[in-house]
């Protein structure tokens, strides 16, 4: 190449370079932006801790065991009633739990939103604090929009301490419930319509052995993220 040529192209090779870099650092455009940031995740729908009686120690939970306003608790199972409500706010050792030691026979409790479903597709996921005694571990049981219950393959549970759980929905795989019996039934469920959920709960799917170790499941805190969804007037679930 002659040196004249390369005289000329000079300039065209500078602004060249200098055009790469600027878009080597233009900002993302927002659709690129999006795709690297992911799926949103969904927000707190709620959160419940329990609500202790004035004089506090262990009884059967009542209906208005929810410190949570806006929710409902559901008992279920042939020993929903036996589930007894003790612990103290504020004591690591022995917070505000469910348990279900006294149940006869297999039990579960859930909790359902005054005004909306609950979308728990995407992202969502369920957090809680529970301890267990024996083989039993704690199960997530939901009630679809359409009155259809499944329990999930889902389980958490320590015998040595309290310990925080959490697990993404979409990782979990389910059963039709019996709710009536707190017993799965049937083969597995593929993909299930999670996008509108009516009521979200536990169960262990074991009778409980009393006091003292042997079998048992606590429930503290719960927390489940996912998208509301209004109910509509006259709807399923209501």
């Amino acid at each position: 190449m002659s040196k004249r040529v390369l005289v000329s192209l000079l300039p065209f090779l500078a602004g060249s370079a200098v055009t790469g870099y600027v878009l080597a650092q233009a900002p993302a455009t927002p659709r690129a932006a999006q795709e690297k940031k992911g799926p949103a995740r969904p927000p707190l729908f709620f959160r419940e801790e329990w609500k202790q009686v004035p004089g506090g120690g262990e009884h059967a939970v009542t209906l208005e065991a929810a410190a949570n306003t806006n929710l409902e608790l559901k008992l279920y199972g042939p020993s929903g009633k036996d589930i007894q409500l003790t612990g103290a706010a504020g004591d690591d050792s022995n917070p505000i739990h469910l348990w279900t030691g006294l149940c006869e026979s297999n039990c579960g409790a859930a909790l359902r939103d005054k005004n909306n479903f609950v979308d728990l597709t995407g992202l969502a996921k369920i957090r809680w604090l529970t301890k267990v005694s024996g083989f039993h571990q704690v199960h997530p049981m939901v009630k679809l929009a359409n009155g259809t219950w499944l329990v999930g393959d889902h389980a958490d549970g320590s015998t040595v301490d309290w310990n925080e759980n959490e697990f993404s929905v979409a990782d979990v795989r389910w059963l039709r419930l019996d709710v009536a019996k707190i017993l799965p039934k049937g083969i597995w469920v593929e993909k299930p319509d999670l996008s509108r959920v009516d009521e979200v709960g536990f169960t262990d799917l074991m009778p409980g052995s009393g006091h003292g170790p042997g079998g048992w499941s606590d429930v503290a805190w719960i927390e489940v993220y996912g998208k509301p969804v209004k109910r509509d007037a006259g709807g399923a679930g209501q």
